[in-house]
Formats: structure tokens, sequence, C-alpha cells
């Protein structure tokens, strides 16, 4: 089906169900911009996704890589496991591996950015709402939202006491358990809230070169988050927040050799999703420790709001390993599988011999602070002003062993410390009761510095200290007409600033890369429309990128290049629509598509390393591919997802419920380059929850399924190594049962 077939689908059923007039849809607040609002009145292509929407796609030991395509232009991707998320919007986003590396797609926890993505990995649990707002959104959440961001919000203590238990058992040996409890401690003063969630699941993959079974792609988590609400007067409010995870196991990415032929982007038949032939890695370690806390206060001063969120957060013990060439034996010449020794060619014969072992050790930990004063005014205009400082530190050793190295060994550290400070406003003006003019200006100042060391045979060599600083004004502008009929017509201007980089991870390349800030101008137009059953957000935008921030990763020495494009550019549509089908049925859906180019004439990058790639760009005279025109990396031509809600009502009151969500996106490009082995055509995934729920006793029981048809969908590759691909999470099957009080 094409992207065409499918947004007229969409649109065809949107249109009919308008028909119908029975029941109300149910109202949907958001804090997109830092209040309360209906979702229908912001000016910003936005999604809110909570209930079943959140629990069915956390089922069976998924993390925060389980958001990708749950909404229109929203993808999510890693090559470092569950440590290092990747997120992209609108097509906009950073390839970049490297844990220092700067994101587009910012994701807030509980009103904090976490930069580093480490930060981004914290389990997602025991959560009221997850926001994702599309486009730049640099006037309120500052730099780095250049794509947008991804708010999660925690569910907060209540002055009734209550709480639940929720279990799943799949596949695997998976397991997740999650609780939560809370209440009133102090009546009308204070509230507290403990959440705890438990995720395992049992290494399954064997190692076909060590002949070990089950050594790999288990892991182990355990996370807890305490909050407590302070309310000694009607005017303040104080919440503590502190939460903390232990991440451990076996779970980096899985890189698969020559499961890729040449000519050809489908798996061949040297791929089983059960087995990998690994000769280095230790067994694929990986694990974070790290914990957060967050003091937000609110004074309540009549005709205004003071609000201060003050939040520091410590990564102090992470660590990942790989086998990153996938294999054994051949580099370059073997066309056979990465196989046990038996295979036809020996797997230690010079000089083909891969042993491509590397990883890292990790601290960071960031500072945030933010006050902000927020009017409540009855008149036709209101607005908010805050100032903000960032400071986080990052420590970074690499260790490698390449090819003729004698041992897996330390070979260079990166120390980075970023400081920014900020003030903004925004104000909001009703022109009419059915215009409303919305306008913000943010000033950025942001600096780097950063020292790197190789360990050379000599001894430590430091290099040269980097410093870099820039600075920014962005802005937004927006205005919106509410029609006759109550619905919303909008159009928004806006920029935004992603600060300047540089690289943390140092290979045999003598210099270290940095790349300038880039900024980005964002047009948007919009419609939003409620009627009795229906909900409907649509919108189409452009923008283009100045300077944009581009890594170059792999070539036939596997390094890490970060660079600048003179510009980049994207345009697209996004339409999301809620339907009632009944008042026992909902059928929800998100479409969204995204034409992204590069544009600097003759821009080039090292190809396909391995030489085995099928290059569909021209190539210079220095061998290099010309990437001028290409598609962004990660970047799906489109995304589809939708999901279906039945409950069914028993005679005594009880219900029995299915809900079933499906997520597609369209071709990818993997690297900058363009290569018929590495551009990944059409995936989907779906999932299942269906079961029993009493809601005289406050209990469920059920089933689940994660990739319910056990699609085997390409993630990503290494191409300095044979024709490497890693892949998605396998089908995982379970039951589940909950339980609140």
């Amino acid at each position: 089906m094409s992207c065409r077939q499918i947004l007229g689908t969409i649109v065809a059923l949107t249109a009919s169900a308008s028909l119908f007039a029975d029941s109300v849809m149910e109202e949907v607040v958001v804090t997109a911009q830092k209040k309360e609002e209906n979702i229908q009145e912001v000016p910003i292509s936005i999604t809110k996704m909570t209930g079943d929407r959140v629990t069915a796609r956390f089922a069976g030991g998924e993390d925060i890589l389980a958001l990708a395509q749950a909404a229109p232009g929203l993808h999510v991707e890693t090559s470092n496991g569950r440590l290092a998320p990747r997120f992209y919007m609108r097509g906009l986003g950073n390839a970049d591996f490297t844990q220092a590396a700067s994101q587009p797609v910012s994701i807030v926890f509980d009103e904090v950015p976490m930069e580093k993505v480490g930060f981004k990995s914290f389990p997602v649990f025991d959560v009221d709402s997850i926001e994702i707002g599309r486009g730049p959104q640099g006037t309120l959440f500052g730099r780095n939202t250049t794509a947008g961001m991804v708010h999660i919000t925690s569910r907060r203590p209540t002055e009734e006491s209550e709480g639940y238990v929720r279990a799943n058992l799949g596949e695997m040996g998976t397991r997740n358990i999650e609780a939560a409890i809370g209440g009133t401690v102090i009546e009308d003063q204070l509230m507290a809230r403990v959440s705890i969630l438990h995720q395992n699941r049992d290494n399954w993959v064997d190692n076909g070169f060590t002949q070990e079974d089950d050594v790999m792609g288990g892991f182990d988590i355990f996370a807890i988050r305490f909050q407590a609400l302070f309310t000694p007067s009607d005017d303040f409010s104080m919440l503590f927040l502190h939460q903390r995870q232990d991440q451990d196991g076996n779970s980096a990415s899985l890189f698969r050799a020559n499961t890729l032929s040449q000519g050809s982007n489908d798996l061949n038949d040297n791929y089983d999703r059960d087995v990998v032939f690994f000769d280095g890695g230790d067994g694929n370690p990986a694990r974070i420790k790290s914990h957060g806390t967050t003091l937000k206060m609110d004074w309540d001063l009549g005709e205004y709001t003071v609000t201060s969120i003050t939040s520091y957060q410590d990564i102090y013990d992470r660590e990942a390993r790989g086998d990153i060439d996938g294999g054994f034996g051949c580099l370059f010449t073997c066309s056979g599988p990465s196989g046990p020794a038996s295979t036809p060619f020996s797997p230690f014969a010079s000089p083909f011999v891969v042993n491509v072992d590397t990883g890292s050790v990790i601290d960071a930990n960031q500072l945030t602070q933010e006050l902000r004063l927020a009017s409540n005014f009855d008149g036709a205009f209101n607005y908010q002003v805050g100032v903000f400082y960032f400071k986080d530190e990052f420590s970074n050793i690499s260790s490698n062993q390449s090819a003729g190295a004698p041992a897996y060994t330390a070979n260079s550290s990166s120390d980075i410390e970023n400081r920014a400070w900020a003030v903004f406003g925004q104000g909001t003006y009703e022109l009419a009761d059915d215009l409303k003019l919305t306008f913000g200006l943010r000033y950025t100042d942001d600096e780097k510095d950063a020292q790197h060391i190789r360990f050379t045979a000599n001894g430590p060599a430091p290099l040269a200290p980097i410093s870099l600083q820039d600075d920014n004004v962005s802005w937004d502008i927006s205005l919106s007409k509410t029609t006759a009929a109550g619905n919303q017509l909008y159009a928004r201007a806006a920029s935004g600033f992603r600060a300047q980089t540089i690289q943390d991870r140092l290979q045999d390349d003598p210099t270290v890369t940095t790349a300038d800030s880039e900024t980005i101008n964002s047009f948007e137009v919009g419609y939003k429309a409620l009627w009795d059953r229906v909900r409907l957000n649509a919108a189409a935008f452009y923008y283009a990128v100045d300077d944009m921030q581009l890594v170059a990763v792999g070539g036939a020495d596997n390094s890490t290049r970060l660079l600048n494009a003179d510009r980049g550019t994207g345009a697209g549509v996004e339409v999301e629509v809620e339907y009632a089908v009944t008042d026992n049925l909902i059928f929800s859906a998100g479409f969204g598509s995204a034409d992204t180019r590069i544009k600097q004439s003759g821009l080039a990058t090292a190809p396909c390393g391995s030489g085995l790639c099928t290059i569909l760009d021209p190539i210079d005279a220095n061998g290099n591919a010309v990437i001028d025109g290409n598609s962004f990396q990660h970047a799906p031509e489109w995304t589809l997802n939708f999901e279906i809600d039945y409950t069914a009502p028993l005679s005594n009151g009880d219900e029995i419920y299915v809900y079933t969500d499906w997520k597609f996106k369209g071709e990818t490009q993997d690297f900058l380059y363009e290569s018929i082995e590495y551009t990944f055509d059409t995936q989907f995934e779906g999932g299942l929850r269906a079961g029993y729920r009493s809601t005289a006793n406050n209990y469920e029981i059920g089933i689940f399924a994660r990739n319910i048809t056990d699609e085997d969908n390409v993630i990503g590759g290494i191409d300095f190594a044979n024709l490497l691909a890693y892949v998605n999470q396998p089908r995982v099957v379970g039951v589940e049962a909950s339980f609140r009080f």
C-alpha cells in the first residue's frame, strides 16, 4: 500500500466517522507549553499517549525503544542495545552512537531534559502520560530540541490511598513486575508515592563460535521512584522526586556478520536469530547504574505563579562491550557465513582475521535549574518568563582490540564539560474571541570544553584541549483561528538551535572532529477538529536546517567523524484520528511522511568499507560517495500506527477487553551514502493484549504478545565488515495479571 493510499484510507475513515453523533470524546489536556491546555487548542502538532497505549507497548520487558512509530513521524533505534536510544522526529535525528552525542529530539522526564543518551535509557513505568511534540521547541525547552521533544510524566501522589501490582511472564524467561503505592501521609500537608520495576529476561542466544548455548540476550533491571508532595498551604507546594536504576545483562546489540548478501537488503540463509558467532566481546555485557533527584516548588501568588525546578542526575557506572565485527574469519574477500570452524574457510587464516572488540566505561552527571514566572490574568494577554542553567560532566574510557592487537585494552579517554544558560519568554494574546497570537524568544549561551588522552605504548599522550562556544536566539510565533464549528486552524513558524558537538570516541585518526552549531527554521500549518465521535489533528510542515550536523560512521577504518552540511531540508504531513465507533470500540491511527534531503554540492563521505556494498551514489575523485541530495540517516519516508481498543461489558459489570497496536515504517536509509544493502524496505510490528477485567474486584488477567508475527526487521548495520546487520527483538508471548487497590 502506498503512502497516498494509506493517507486516503485515514481521511475516508475520518469523513465517515463524523456522521455519528451519539457520544462525546473526552478532553485531552497537554502541557506542551508548560501549562495545562486542551490539545485541540495548542498550535503545535502533538500526540498524547495514556492508558493502554502506554501499558501495552511496555509489556514483555520492552524499554523506551517501544515508542518507535507509536506516533506520526517518531522513530527510535539503537546500535547500543537498551543503553543508548536515538530518537528521530520528522526525519531529523542523530545517528551518532557515541555517548557524548547531542540529539535534536529532547527526552524530558518529569520536566527535566535528559541530555546524554544514558539518561534517556531510564525505564518507563508508572507513567501518567507521554507527550510527543513535533517541530522545534526551542523557546520553552531550549537547545537540542530542533526536531521536537518527548515528555514522560510519572503518576503523581494522590490524597486517596491507592496503588497497583502488575506482573507479566513471557517467553525466554521474560518477567516484568511493576508496582506502586501512594496516598496521604499527613492530612492536607504531605502525600507520597513509591513505584518499583523489576524486568528480567534469560540469556537466549547461542554463541556458535564457542559452542556455548544461551549466553547472550538477557537482562536484569531494577528501578525505583519515590515522590513526596508537600502542601503546607493553599499557595505553596513542593514535589520531591528521587529515582534510580540498576540495569545489567548481556544485552548489548548483537552484530551479525554476512547476514546480508551483495545486491540485496534481505536477510540471507546465514541469519539465525538465536545464534551468533562471536570470537570477542566477552559475552556482550551491558550495564548502567544511575540515580536522579528533582525538587519542584510552586508558589501561587494570585495573578502570578512562580515555579522552580532543580535537578541533579548521575550515571555512576555504565559499561558496554561488543564483538563489533559480528563474527570471525574473512573481512573483505570471503562471502561465506561467519560460522563455526568447520566452514570451508579457516577462521584464523591471515591476513583476513577480524577481531574488532570495542567497549567503554562512562560516568556522567548533569545539573539543571529552571526558574519561571507565569501570569494568571483574566484578560486577553498572559505570559511566562524564565531563566535556565545547565551543566554536565562526561567521562569516557574507550577500549578495543583490533586486528593484530595483542589484547583488549583501554586506548583513550575523553572528559567533556558542557555549560549553558538561557533566558526565555513566551506570551499569548487573544486578538479576538476566535483569534489567538502566541510568540516567544529564548537566548542561549553554550560552552563545551574537552580533554582527550590517547594511551600508547609509551604512556598517556594528551591531545590539545578543545573549547567551543556559541550563542543563539530562538523564536516561535503562531496564529490560531477558531472556526464557527469550534475547530482550530493554525499557522506556526519556529526556529531552533542545536549546540556544537565534540567527538568523544577516539580511533586511529590522530584528530578529534567537531561539529559547529546547527539552526533550524520550521513552518507548519495545521487543522484540529473535534466532533462528537471523532478527534482529528492534521499538519503539514517544511523545515530547513543550516550547518546541519552529520556523523559519518564506518568506512574502511570503522571511524566516526563529525561534519557539517551546508543545509538540510524536510517536508511532509501528519494526520491523527481517533474514532469512537461505538461506546465500546475505539479506533485510532496516525500517519506521517517526511521527504528529507542533504543539500551541499560535492559533499562526500567514505563509502562502505568492506567493498561489498552496491553504492548508488556518484563516486568522486577521492573514491568517496557524493551524498548531496540523499535523505537523512534513519529517516523513514513514512510512518503509520493504528490501535483498536474493544471492551465487551458483561452482565455482572465486568469486562472482556482486546487491544491491538500496529506500527509501520517506510523505506529507510541507514548510512549517509545510499546503497542497495543498507536501504531498508517497509517494516512492521504488531502487539496484542486481551483478557478479563473485574470492575468490582479491581483485577485483570490476560495474555499479551509483542512482535506478534515475529518479524525479523533489520535496524541497521556496520559497513566495515562483511555486510553486517543487527535486528529487532523477537516475538514475546505471555500472560499477565494486575490488581489495583
